[in-house]
């Protein structure tokens, strides 16, 4: 929610951003805050040490400290979560050399809120004696790559022994031998812990909050079919149900916040351009059955947001218990089509949830699903926790072979559309961030993380997008669609995770690009389909093998008919979050030396994906 920046928050917004970022902050009254209740994961940094004294140990004091500090600046420089605020890190308080300290350091990090381990180390130590034991805490160990003392030794028996205790660790080794007094860290250093603190702090950041569940199965969709045990036993997480009807009755009884409806509907007059009714003239109905339409559907948007987040307004106005909210990190609402069939939809509801900005500002884009379909719903949280940046949720609709597009438009895919084109396209629930309208500095379309979006950014997003009339074949009750193209070339990701009877979940990964047809082009193909949804043309990366062999493949291998879709290549980062989950990954185009996962898949053999099933099979569920 929205609130106003007062000096504390400025001062504390000034040391936690750079000066254009900070003013940017300030400009556009951004606030930045933490919106779900419990307090977020810190990474631990532990400096294990050779425990012999009397000269051993005092001489690697200030290396292994180093090591330490140089982690967590690392780290806290370079990571922050969805929310704004910057990854602290903590630190023990001295170095550990045996299972007192030890011990102490795991009393220090329970009382500070880590949920993430780093072992750090620049010599020999006693393998299982300084080892971290906590066996729900992420964990990863960097070995120095030096020859004055044999970190990389101990990195080895560290790694054996977290693997025949079934603690599955990751293992850093910079590939080049550094001097004993050289303080950086090596790139490849670098990205190793990197990837995977912020794989592990989003595993952490999901335990213990909610999917929220509104309504259940939409028209038979599996993934909507919300299983409590994936999410408490895979992700930590709780599940919350409650059927629509619940939406609805705060809608009767006024169980909402009426000033900030006000505002919200001026907003939408003013930005909200209505599209098109594409509708047969006989079935359009009338501008007042219209502008209730507008109503509902404005409505909705508040009673969902305060469903999944609380808003203490509701307090304030006599509802109490409704002023809590389930504390959903993310949700989904059925709409089809008990719903849909009787009041208006939920495409602009969804859409602007998903959207980093509103009637109140720019802010945090929620994580939303259409059609309650859980399972899209998780990688778009993946996506979200990883990037930072609002998500795209799309039917995976059709492929497009460059001679069917030639045979349909007359013209010939060229660029990275030349061996043809998935279109990705939904009733009109996906973020508005996914226009492609907001730009970096050097003018290449891009989705931002909000405290880097600017007015410019939001005015065109908002610009580019029309709301049609919904398609009364498809929604009885009405609503408004989003009709958008994504207007630009950007790199993405698209993910699903998918659940096997007998095998448990698993998740495909597609990294590639959004492609801008020519206007002529887009608009043939896009009139066969449904002109008033959002379209993205999306384009893979082709490897030549298995089910990226080429276009056709990919959507031929998709496990469902929904992707998640994410702004940037984060292909590598999500096999680093799914390895920790115990996910295994059934399809992915990310290129080896790119793979991180826990040292112990190495012993599952040499075949990466086929030791990814077995390790995920032997280690379980963490949270089972």
């Amino acid at each position: 929610m929205f609130i106003n920046i007062n000096e504390a928050k400025r001062k504390y917004y000034k040391l936690q951003h750079s000066t254009a970022q900070y003013n940017n902050l300030i400009k556009h009254n951004i606030a930045m805050s933490n919106r779900l209740i419990g307090r977020l994961p810190k990474v631990g940094i532990r400096p294990v040490i050779d425990g012999r004294e009397r000269g051993v140990r005092e001489s690697l004091e200030v290396q292994t400290m180093n090591m330490a500090k140089a982690a967590a600046a690392l780290i806290e420089e370079n990571l922050r979560f969805p929310s704004g605020e910057k990854v602290e890190c903590v630190i023990a308080d001295t170095t550990i050399g045996g299972v007192a300290d030890a011990a102490n350091c795991a009393d220090k990090f329970k009382r500070e809120g880590v949920e993430v381990s780093l072992t750090v180390t620049p010599c020999w130590c006693y393998g299982t004696e300084v080892m971290d034991a906590d066996p729900l805490i992420s964990k990863a160990v960097w070995g120095f790559n030096g020859t004055e003392r044999p970190g990389a030794v101990y990195l080895a028996a560290a790694l054996a022994g977290y693997t025949q205790k079934g603690l599955p660790a990751f293992g850093i080794y910079g590939r080049d031998v550094q001097d004993a007094g050289d303080t950086t860290i090596p790139n490849d250093v670098k990205e190793k812990i990197l990837r995977f603190a912020k794989a592990a702090l989003a595993a952490a950041q999901m335990k213990g909050k909610s999917y929220l569940s509104i309504g259940y199965t939409s028209m038979g969709i599996a993934g909507s079919m919300v299983n409590p045990d994936f999410f408490q036993d895979y992700l930590g997480m709780r599940t919350e149900f409650v059927d629509s009807v619940e939406v609805k009755r705060r809608i009767d009884q006024e169980i909402y916040d009426k000033e900030e409806f006000e505002k919200a509907l001026a907003w939408v007059k003013a930005n909200c351009q209505e599209g098109e009714d594409r509708n047969d003239a006989a079935k359009q109905t009338d501008r007042e059955r219209k502008d209730w339409e507008w109503e509902i559907v404005v409505k909705m948007t508040l009673i969902c947001r305060d469903l999944m987040i609380g808003n203490p307004k509701l307090a304030e106005l006599g509802f109490g218990e409704e002023s809590k909210g389930h504390n959903a990190i993310t949700g989904g609402f059925q709409g089809q089509r008990q719903w849909t069939d009787y009041y208006p939809n939920a495409d602009f509801t969804e859409a602007i949830l998903n959207s980093s900005f509103d009637w109140n500002g720019i802010r945090e884009a929620f994580v939303f699903a259409t059609e309650n379909d859980s399972l899209n719903a998780v990688p778009m949280l993946f996506g979200h926790l990883l990037t930072n940046t609002a998500q795209i949720f799309s039917d995976v609709r059709t492929f497009w072979s460059p001679e069917s597009v030639k045979r349909v438009t007359g013209k010939e895919l060229t660029g990275l559309a030349k061996d043809g084109i998935i279109h990705l396209i939904n009733s009109g629930s996906t973020t508005l961030d996914a226009t492609a309208q907001q730009k970096d500095a050097d003018g290449n379309s891009v989705m931002k993380p909000y405290w880097e979006i600017t007015e410019a950014d939001v005015s065109a997003c908002l610009e580019n997008t029309v709301w049609s009339p919904a398609d009364l074949g498809y929604f009885r009750g009405g609503g408004y669609s989003s009709q958008f193209k994504t207007a630009g070339q950007m790199p993405v990701t698209m993910s699903r995770v998918n659940w096997v009877k007998g095998l448990g979940p698993v998740i495909q990964i597609a990294e590639g690009w959004t492609v801008e047809l020519p206007d002529d082009v887009h608009s043939i193909l896009d009139e066969r389909t449904n002109p008033t949804w959002p379209t993205t043309w999306f384009v893979p990366r082709l490897t030549g093998n298995g089910a990226f062999k080429d276009v056709y493949s990919v959507m031929a291998n998709w496990g469902a008919n929904h992707g998640a879709i994410s702004f940037g290549h984060i292909g590598a980062d999500l096999i680093t979050l799914a390895s920790i989950l115990r996910i295994p990954v059934c399809m992915h185009n990310v290129g080896e030396g790119s793979i991180f996962r826990p040292s112990a898949w190495a012993s599952f053999g040499m075949d990466k994906e086929a030791a990814d099933y077995k390790a995920c099979e032997t280690y379980g569920p963490m949270f089972a």
